[in-house]
Parts: structure tokens; C-alpha cells; sequence
């Protein structure tokens, strides 16, 4: 399907699980390089309140009968069906005036955000559908009443109120941690850009891989959508921060509580180190990043830098090197191969960016970039939302105003300079809160006085120099992994982060009880909990067999000096605690001579691991192991094991086992406490 060759249509919200076309006809939505109508764009007749129970009613309650393992596996199988589509997006993107590089981002890259949280809910999550969230928490004396903290997903739906300059990436973003919570979306994008939204919206649909209910689109006005939001509902906003702030006193938002996560207006900094000198390395590296990070997506990224902050006596180096550079700067027509810088997103982007600049200029010059004539190599200039790339000097940056608090969402940047690192780090401050820094410098001490200084006022912190510049993703790429958001200004909300995203969407709930109740309701067994000790050695078990509970009161073995001494000779560890009385007796922790900690968990192995092939295929890891009581030499060691947790894997013929491994002496004190982890068959053969 060739999206471009088609004529201007309307674009439909899908809602209630059908598509749904606006009353009317609608605003139309412009080529940002030629001026040439692309779609029209109307949401009036929408039910929004029938589109919220639409999806609490139907999209939650499926979504929650998967598990964390099958959600993921969901969104693998999406993520795979766009990327074999993506051809169809990349064309109509060149509309939204992206050239390929700034598409992949946009497409590829939110494609791929999908696929990591894929893998990370395989690799982190349980297969289960609640989430434990920290230590048992124990409240009696006796062990008759613990605590523990439980993750749920939430209700309601999640409302993702997005920008216009990621119409995919800016949605899949947040999508991916939404459903692997399980919790069901309603996407509104931008209207500027919402029609490759609403492409990859009915790819996706196209697909039935995602439950009835779990995504629904607004293309158009979200109208009375937000009247409408429960307690069970959260909402998240990526835009300007006076409607940001408009949105988050919304009076059904504040009045129910509603959780509300902003990403707003950030005057992202780079900071040129002390050492980084013109001929450096570091300078070039520096000169690279900014220039980059100006055209990509011709600035129009959140992420974008716009301080520069650089030592005083390199300021007129980096700005001619600069401003060569970014005069080289192909602009024009995305759909030519030539062109590296593509227009703004509209006509009207073009003039909010030009109007800014002129705010800037109160406080600085412009030392390159003229934004009144733009300078293309195809398209329509007069038509087109073209801009150069402008950058200027502010030689007072400590007196000034507007560059600390004025961002111009463009090709737009500004140099101030600085003579120690406690000024760079005070300039960088004062934009009163951002998504991003970077340092680029080769220096140790000066990264850690800078970084520190930096890291309260920001969401993520990038250190660029020789060693990092052929791996590093830049200064401007958020990543699955890393907390995406800021402080202050930057709207003080977090997205991304791996599961801190996922737990966004869910309840963290304090379950109080005896342990047997809450192992229960949790699926992991907990000390004082009941257990089925005697019978078949729970190793001989398969996943289908084994139930949490099932328990290994071993035989006993005594530890001997000569077990002491051998294990010291065959490991090399001959610590003086192990081989010296007198040395051992001088410590306080010690009354003479012990046994290693790893001879402890070796000859616990001995005692309760069964040699025979069978349903254990794999130790694959021990997690918080400690060592509570010296062992001596003559005490006699027991250990009960308990099968604490059971997490099938989906689409695999095995699943992990966590074993709770306590390792007690002849008197009955806990000597060692920790979990084994083995892979066991879901079936004996």
C-alpha cells in the first residue's frame, strides 16, 4: 500500500472497537515540506465516556487474565508485525517532515521499545500476575503475623496524551509498560502528526494480536474524555507546560486522585569540560553532539540541546566550529536521500520557533543561522515549514533570563560560557529542571563534581568522551532501560526505566497476616508458613507435581578442622580466619578457627541435592545469600529446603524454581539463609 499516492482522507478514532469518523469533516493536516493537505482530523460525535468503560469493562479484565510472561510474549508478536510493516510508515512519515534517520527513531525506535520490554518481562517479571514488591516484612515476635507488599495492576484505563514529534515511538513508549501492567490504553496523539498514528493504530489492530478493549485511538479533540476519569485511571501528558499544568488541576483528576504523569517544557544542557580544549577529542565529540542534536528531527525533540555551555576562552572556537557545520546542513524535502534536515512540523511550529528566537535575542545574538530565510535544497520554502539551524551567544549568562527560560522547540540552540565548574553546573540549574545533561570531558574529577552537582536538577545524566564515543547513544536517545524524565520544569514525571514504568500502572498494597495467608495470596511460600515436609524428594517433582510448600528436612554432617583445611588448600582461600586459632580468637566475631561460607553452602548442596537425572535439569543461580552464625569446627549441619516459588515459563517445556534454603547447627541457629534457583521439566519423562 502506497499510504502517499492516496488523496487526502479522514482520519477515524477507533473506539469501542470499531472505527469512528468524525461529524465533521475536519481540520486539515498539511505536508510539512510542500504545504499539500494529508488528512483531516475530527473527533466530534465521539463517546468518550463510552470509550472509557469500553475499556475497563472489556480491555482490563483481559489483559489481566494474562500473566506478566504471556503479555510479554503479546507484545514480542506486535513488535515483529510492525517491524515487517515499516516500510508502509517510513513513507508516510516524510509528511511530518522526517527524513529516514529521523523516522527511525521515531518508528524503529518505538518499535524496538516494544520489543525490549518484551524481553525484559520475560527476563524480570514472574509468569505470574502479581508482582511482590520488596522483603517480608515481619511483625510478631513469634512469626504469626508478616507483612508483605503487593504490586496489582490498576483498573481503570490509561489515558496517553502525546506530542507531535513522535507519532509512533511517543506512543509505543508508553503502550509497552501499560500493557505488560495490564492495564488497557486510550491513545490520543497530537493532531498535527496523527495521521501515522493512526496508520500504525489500524496495522496494529489489523494484527487481533491485543485483547478487545486494550488499545483504543482519539484522533481529534479529546473533549469531555477527561470529565470522565476515575481513581482507577491514570493520564499522562507529553506537551507544553501551561497545558500540561491546565490538564494535571483538571477537577475529575484532582478530585479522584487521578495519577497524572507530565513530560513538559526542558532547556536540556551540554557542558564542554575545562579539559576539553579545540584539538581534543572531547571538542570534537562536543561539536558533533550539539550540532546533531540542533538538526535531528530539526530540534524538535524533547531531548534536544538547547544551552551549550562551554568554557569562556573556548566559546569562539566552538562557535565557528559550529557554525561550519551546521551551515553544511543539507536542508529540505525528506523524501530526498540528500536532505539531512527536514522542515518543522507545520507552518505554525515555524512561527512559535521564529517568535521564540526573538525572545532569545533579548538576552543573546545570533552568531549563525539566519531564521528568516530559510535555505533549502528541495521543496517549497514559501510553502514549507523550513527553518535553518540559528544558533547564538549569550556573552552574560548569570545576569540573563530568557535563555534559562525560553525554549524554542527548533534547529535552536545557545552558547554561554563559563570559568569554573561551580558556574557550568549553576548555569545548567537554572533551567529550573530538565530531562537531560550531558558532560563531555576526559577529566575523572570533573565529571564527578559536575554530574553530582547536576543530577538533583535532571532525569538522566549522559558523560561523553574518547572511550564511550563509538558505543554511546547520544545525548538525545532515551532508552527502554533508563528513566525517562525530569524535575521542575521538565514536569517532574518518570516513563520508561524498565519496570519502574510497568509499576507505574500498577497498586503497591501492604498484605498483613500469618504467613500461611499470605503465602496464598502471593504464590510464595514464607517462613512460618505451612509446609509438606517427608515424602518423594521434591527435586524427584515436576512443575506439574511440585507445590509451593513442599519441603526437605535433610540428614545432618559434622565440620571437621581437616574439612576446614582442605577446603583452604583446594581453593587457595586461607584466610587467616580459617587457618590461624590465635589470629581468629583477636577477631570479635570469631571464638577461634571457622568453616569458610562457601564450604557451608557446598556441603548444604550435599545434603539436600538429589544425584539422579530427573525433573531438576539446572542450578542456574543463589540470590541473597548471608552467612548469620559462625560455623566451628565439631558443629553439625542440617538444612530445609522449601520450595518457595514456581514460575513457569510460557511457550517452554521448563520453568524456574526457587528454593528456600535454610542451613541451621546443632543448636537450631540459622547459620546461612538463601534462595536456589533451579530450572526443572513441567512434565517427568
Amino acid at each position: 500500500m502506497n499510504v502517499m499516492a492516496n488523496r487526502p482522507r479522514r482520519l477515524e478514532s477507533y473506539v469501542g472497537g470499531q472505527w469512528v469518523a468524525g461529524a465533521r469533516e475536519g481540520v486539515p493536516l498539511l505536508d510539512a515540506s510542500t504545504g499539500a493537505p494529508v488528512a483531516f482530523i475530527d473527533s466530534t460525535g465521539v463517546d468518550f465516556k463510552a470509550a472509557l468503560a469500553f475499556g475497563r469493562e472489556k480491555g482490563g479484565p483481559a489483559l489481566r487474565r494474562m500473566s506478566f510472561h504471556e503479555r510479554a510474549a503479546m507484545l514480542k508478536a506486535l513488535g515483529q508485525a510492525l517491524m515487517e510493516r515499516k516500510e508502509e510508515f517510513y513513507a508516510l512519515s516524510t509528511a511530518t517532515g522526517a527524513t529516514r534517520a529521523d523516522s527511525w527513531v521515531d518508528i524503529e525506535g518505538g518499535i524496538g521499545t516494544l520489543l525490549s520490554y518484551a524481553s525484559k518481562g520475560r527476563r524480570e517479571l514472574p509468569n505470574t500476575r502479581v508482582l511482590l514488591d520488596g522483603d517480608v516484612e515481619l511483625l510478631s515476635k513469634d512469626g504469626t503475623f508478616s507483612a508483605q507488599h503487593i504490586l496489582s495492576p490498576l483498573q481503570g484505563v490509561a489515558v496517553h496524551i502525546n506530542a507531535f514529534n513522535f507519532p509512533c515511538w511517543g506512543m509505543l513508549e508508553k503502550l509497552a509498560p501499560t500493557l505488560l501492567a495490564g492495564v488497557p490504553a486510550i491513545v490520543k496523539p497530537a493532531s498535527q502528526t496523527a495521521y501515522l498514528t493512526e496508520l500504525m493504530v489500524r496495522r496494529i489492530v489489523e494484527t487481533g494480536l491485543l485483547p478487545e478493549g486494550a488499545l483504543q485511538l482519539v484522533c481529534g479533540s479529546v473533549g469531555d474524555l477527561l470529565d470522565h476519569v476515575e481513581g482507577q485511571d491514570a493520564v499522562t501528558f507529553t506537551g507544553s507546560a501551561s497545558t500540561g499544568q491546565r490538564l494535571k488541576t483538571h477537577k475529575a483528576i484532582v478530585e479522584n486522585s487521578v495519577r497524572f504523569t507530565m513530560e513538559a517544557d526542558s532547556l536540556n544542557a551540554a557542558v564542554l569540560g575545562l579539559d576539553a580544549a579545540p584539538g581534543t577529542e572531547e571538542f570534537d565529540l562536543f561539536v558533533k553532539e550539539v550540532a546533531r542534536e540542533m538538526t535531528v528531527k530539526a530540534g524538535q525533540k524533547c531531548t534536544a540541546i538547547r544551552r551549550v555551555i562551554a568554557p569562556r576562552s573556548y566559546s569562539e572556537a566552538l562557535i565557528e566550529s559550529l557554525g561550519a557545520r551546521l551551515a553544511k546542513t543539507a536542508i529540505g524535502n525528506p523524501a530526498d536521500e540528500a536532505v539531512r534536515m527536514g522542515p518543522l512540523a507545520s507552518l505554525h511550529q515555524r512561527e512559535e520557533v521564529r517568535a521564540r528566537i526573538r525572545d532569545l535575542s533579548a538576552d543573546a545574538e545570533i552568531v549563525a543561522g539566519d531564521p528568516d530565510a530559510p535555505n533549502v535544497m528541495s521543496g517549497d520554502a514559501a510553502a514549507g515549514a523550513f527553518l535553518n539551524p540559528v544558533l547564538l551567544y549569550c556573552d552574560k549568562p548569570g545576569s540573563a533570563h530568557a535563555i534559562h527560560d525560553v525554549e524554542a522547540f527548533g534547529p535552536v540552540s545557545t552558547v554561554m560560557p563559563y570559568d569554573t565548574a561551580e558556574e557550568a553546573v549553576d548555569l545548567a540549574r537554572r533551567g529550573k529542571g530538565s530531562l537531560v545533561a550531558s558532560v563531555f570531558t576526559n577529566d575523572p574529577g570533573f565529571a564527578q563534581e559536575v554530574v553530582l552537582g547536576l543530577a538533583p536538577f535532571h532525569g538522566r545524566v549522559m558523560i561523553g568522551n574518547r572511550v564511550s564515543a563509538k558505543s554511546s547513544t547520544g545525548h538525545g536517545s532515551p532508552l527502554p532501560g533508563l528513566v525517562h524524565g525530569g524535575p521542575g520544569r521538565a514536569g517532574g514525571g518518570e516513563e520508561l526505566g524498565g519496570m519502574r514504568g510497568v509499576k507505574h500502572y500498577m497498586q503497591r498494597t501492604a498484605i498483613q497476616g500469618a504467613p500461611t495467608m499470605l503465602s496464598a495470596v502471593t504464590g510464595r511460600w514464607m517462613q512460618g508458613a505451612a509446609a509438606q515436609p517427608g515424602g518423594e524428594h521434591p527435586f524427584r517433582k515436576s512443575l506439574a507435581e511440585l507445590k509451593i510448600g513442599d519441603q526437605l528436612i535433610t540428614a545432618t554432617r559434622t565440620v571437621t578442622l581437616d574439612d576446614i583445611e582442605h577446603f583452604a588448600n583446594f581453593t587457595g582461600d586461607t584466610f587467616y580466619a580459617h587457618m590461624d586459632e590465635e589470629a581468629a580468637k583477636a577477631n570479635p566475631f570469631f571464638d577461634g578457627r571457622v568453616a569458610h561460607g562457601y564450604l557451608i553452602v557446598s556441603f548444604a548442596a550435599g545434603l539436600f541435592v538429589d544425584p539422579a537425572p530427573g525433573p531438576v535439569l539446572a542450578n542456574y543461580g543463589v540470590d541473597n545469600l548471608r552467612f548469620l552464625t559462625p560455623v566451628n569446627p565439631g558443629d553439625t549441619l542440617q538444612v530445609q529446603l522449601t520450595c518457595k516459588e514456581i514460575n513457569p515459563r510460557a511457550n517452554a517445556e521448563h520453568g524456574e524454581v526457587r528454593w528456600d534454603c535454610n542451613v541451621t547447627n546443632q543448636l537450631g541457629a540459622t547459620v546461612a539463609q538463601y534462595d536456589v534457583l533451579t530450572m526443572v521439566a513441567k512434565t517427568r519423562e
